[in-house]
């Protein structure tokens, strides 16, 4: 898959996330494949439909947070590509992996997992996108 297709998607999963749609979040998700994700401090999800519920009680709580997301950065692996980024949520800093698929002609989740993260880089400065 072409790394360019995963960042393009990874984009459109924090867009799904800040605007809140889980519509478009349900359709980043693969129908396909194996899915799983892991939210900061909870165990592990692993089916479609357990992650999209998560994502429904997360999308639908009106407090949840923003996430500004940068350096990111598309490690291709054959078919697989692995998106690493920051995510800045309410002063903290999460090291996230966004791991995609080409499902149908799209670039799908399969993968998402965020944790704490104790020397990110600085949001200010540019990094490397594609290896």
């Amino acid at each position: 898959m072409d790394p360019a297709r995963a960042l393009f998607a990874n984009d459109a999963f924090y867009l799904a996330f800040n605007a809140r749609d889980l519509d478009a979040m349900d359709r980043l998700w693969a129908r396909h494949r194996p899915v799983a994700c892991i939210h900061p401090g909870w165990a592990a999800l692993v089916d479609r439909e357990a992650v999209l519920e998560s994502w429904q009680g997360i999308l639908g709580n009106p407090d949840a947070p923003t996430i500004a997301v940068d350096h990111p950065r598309a490690l291709p692996f054959g078919d697989l590509v692995l998106v690493l980024c920051y995510e800045r949520i309410e002063g903290q800093s999460l090291a996230a992996s966004n791991l995609f698929v080409l499902e149908d002609g799209e670039a799908r989740l399969v993968h998402h997992q965020a944790g704490p993260c104790a020397s990110p880089p600085d949001p200010a400065e540019g990094g490397p996108t594609l290896q």
